[in-house]
């Protein structure tokens, strides 16, 4: 038992010292991946251009109806833009596809004269009119790399419609290629630096670069900006490889409510739907995880052709399509800012703290099984050692007394048992004269044995 526990210990001691090591080396490093179980539901709606939220028409939309009608006509509109984003098939322990479907509806209108209505949303299935509360409507799916968050190319496609009864999804579906950026999720350990990321609507990547730090909901977060430069979004093909319905629209001048010189109200004129958009995402710089972001897009018509043959009033004319600023929802910014901060906890604890514990405790007990294991051989060593040496005087003492006391031949000893001759015990007294009268000292002498 005295040699058990030190050893016990010992085991234990290099154990936690030995796991100390292995957390920030090889655990930690196995958590700092896309989870495949993620979820990620935002909500954002539209405010006014200052991120104020007391506007109740902050936006403006293009009027599908007035296409039917004698003159093109915009509508103050409030929008909510809903995403969910989860991981599916094909995910393993290299790789996370995630899909996100994309919605923006329309929860109420004005128009020129103030009237307000509230447009409703028809079943799916159903055919949708003009006056229909869906925008919009897509479901992208991307491959990521699960260390890096980077798009690896293994899946890339944009679904724009749904898919009809028997079919496929890929018949429905437009490959996205050269995708770079990130988008629904940055890398761990973001750095104060310019990173991709990947604009949807315009199908390309832009430079989000860094702005400052921002704390939202007792987390701290990096600031990107990501400004996407115009493109003409008739360019982007659909499933069957022809511009998007919605790209490209040719009517008379007098629609559009264009007139000058060199352009009769009849002249058909032909207008490209064009984007572009400023895009802010703030980013918990440990996971990557996007706790807030704010997106203002414009979306217009103009004329493809910028050459001097066009007349002057075609080249410079723009009607909005999509006016907006769309900012995240409160109570989804708290979520992703909890979230956030339960997986730097996470991180910290196994990466800093349990590492830091189970070093202390284990070198701890290898301090302790060390002293035990020594004071132990120390012991050890006593015992086999046997008594201490004495000095030579006490040695000559001994082997004086041993003379002394040892028996003599016959039974009796050389000097006689002190106890048998008590009298040759008490010392003598130099100059002292004998006593008178000795018969008590004579009466302890050993008597002859009887003849």
């Amino acid at each position: 038992m005295r040699r058990f526990v030190p050893a016990l210990l010992a085991f234990f001691g290099a154990a936690f010292v030995a796991v100390a090591i292995a957390i920030p080396l090889y655990l930690v490093p196995l958590l700092k991946v896309v989870p495949l179980d993620l979820d990620i539901t935002s909500d954002a709606t539209t405010v006014a251009a200052d991120g104020s939220t007391g506007d109740r028409f902050p936006a403006v939309i293009f009027d599908r109806c007035s296409v039917s009608e004698d003159r093109a006509r915009t509508l103050e509109a409030h929008l909510t833009q809903q995403r969910r984003s989860v991981i599916v098939e094909p995910s393993d322990s290299r790789q996370a596809t995630l899909q996100s479907a994309q919605t923006v509806l329309i929860d109420r209108l004005r128009d020129a004269e103030g009237q307000e209505t509230e447009p409703s949303v028809a079943a799916a299935g159903e055919t949708r009119t003009c006056e229909d509360g869906l925008l919009t409507a897509s479901i992208d799916r991307v491959s990521v790399n699960r260390k890096t968050s980077v798009p690896n190319g293994a899946v890339s496609s944009l679904q724009l419609e749904a898919v009809p009864p028997g079919g496929n999804v890929n018949d429905v579906s437009v490959a996205l290629d050269n995708r770079k950026g990130f988008q629904y999720k940055f890398g761990f350990d973001v750095q104060k630096r310019d990173y991709l990321y990947y604009d949807l609507n315009t199908r390309q990547d832009c430079t989000a670069k860094f702005q400052d730090e921002v704390e939202i909901k007792g987390v701290k977060t990096l600031h990107f900006a990501c400004d996407v430069p115009e493109k003409d979004l008739s360019t982007l093909p659909n499933a069957q490889g022809e511009a998007a319905l919605g790209t490209m629209l040719t009517m008379p001048a007098r629609w559009w409510g264009i007139s000058g010189p060199g352009v009769r109200p009849n002249d058909p004129i032909t207008m490209h739907r064009h984007a572009s958009a400023t895009r802010n995402v703030y980013v918990e710089p440990i996971t990557g995880t996007i706790v807030d972001g704010l997106e203002e897009q414009h979306q217009y018509f103009k004329s493809p052709d910028q050459s001097e043959a066009t007349p002057e009033v075609v080249r410079e004319f723009r009607m909005d399509a999509l006016k907006g600023t769309f900012k995240w929802a409160d109570g989804i910014v708290t979520k992703q800012a909890d979230t956030a901060s339960g997986y730097v906890t996470q991180l910290k604890v196994l990466g800093m703290w349990l590492p830091i514990i189970l070093g202390v405790l284990g070198a701890i007990m290898l301090v302790v099984a060390g002293l035990m294991f020594f004071r132990g051989r120390r012991d050890d060593d006593a015992v086999t050692a046997g008594p201490a040496p004495t000095s030579p005087a006490a040695d000559e003492r001994t082997t004086s007394l041993n003379k002394r006391d040892a028996p003599q031949a016959g039974g009796s000893s050389a000097a006689g048992n002190p106890w048998e001759r008590p009298t040759e015990q008490i010392p003598k007294v130099d100059g002292g004269a004998p006593p008178a009268d000795d018969s008590a000292t004579r009466s302890f002498r050993k008597q002859p044995p009887p003849e």
